[in-house]
């Protein structure tokens, strides 16, 4: 192995200088912020802004269903499947034990555990806190509790499980990040799942995009190590 390849693969292996006390407080910290704005803006679409609003969403949700064909429903389900806890979450963490035992550290497994578990953290609070009714059509997706609209969990669990696998890749195995871009576009067939079964507002689903993807940039940027740029 090179000077240079030996040198580089140190720089992706090693933590932040920053105490690690620090970055678990900077965490804390990020998670309770970006929860309070996310129950914040819910109880807004529940409450000052539910009259302006909640008709466009209902529209939407009715043109998704008028559009409905029984050659779309096996797209959606799958779009739906990607989403779905148990699916996303173990996903990414066999992605991040695997790229903690090719890289030889502990790091991206630890990036997975903190952005899953305040994923559901996050749903969590929100879902008991903010009450939001299902669109005003037939739900596709049966079973779901028809009170708990917002947020879009299977939205948030695709996007970071998805995209968080981009971003492991773009940071240890930086020659292959090109071949990994179609990862991208997952969480929009997610998106437009959950529109077409009727599970979620249009509101719902980029709220969860919004908050999925700042709590994963967030932690990226204080978990990762830094890497010169090539």
């Amino acid at each position: 192995m090179s000077l240079t390849s030996t040198a580089d693969q140190r720089r992706t292996t090693q933590p932040r200088k920053r105490g690690w006390a620090a970055t678990a407080g900077l965490v804390v910290l990020a998670w309770v912020l970006i929860c309070a704005v996310l129950v914040g803006w819910g109880w807004l679409l529940t409450h000052s802004l539910e009259k302006s609003i909640d008709p466009t969403d209902n529209d939407i949700a009715r043109w998704f269903a008028d559009e409905r064909t029984s050659g779309l429903e096996p797209y959606a389900d799958a779009g739906t499947f990607l989403g779905e806890t148990i699916v996303g979450a173990s996903a990414f963490t066999v992605v991040g034990i695997l790229v903690s035992l090719v890289r030889r550290t502990w790091i991206p497994i630890l990036l997975v555990a903190i952005l899953e578990a305040g994923l559901g953290a996050y749903y969590f609070v929100a879902t008991h806190l903010i009450t939001r009714d299902r669109p005003p059509v037939k739900i596709l997706d049966a079973g779901l509790d028809p009170n708990a609209s917002f947020p879009s969990g299977h939205t948030a669990t695709a996007l970071v499980f998805c995209v968080g696998t981009l971003v492991l890749i773009w940071t240890y195995f930086r020659s292959a990040r090109w071949w990994f871009v179609w990862l991208l576009l997952l969480p929009v067939a997610t998106v437009l799942a959950r529109l077409y079964q009727g599970a979620h507002h249009l509101t719902d689903v980029l709220t969860s995009v919004v908050y999925a993807s700042v709590w994963l940039a967030v932690v990226a940027a204080l978990v990762l190590p830094r890497r010169d740029r090539v």
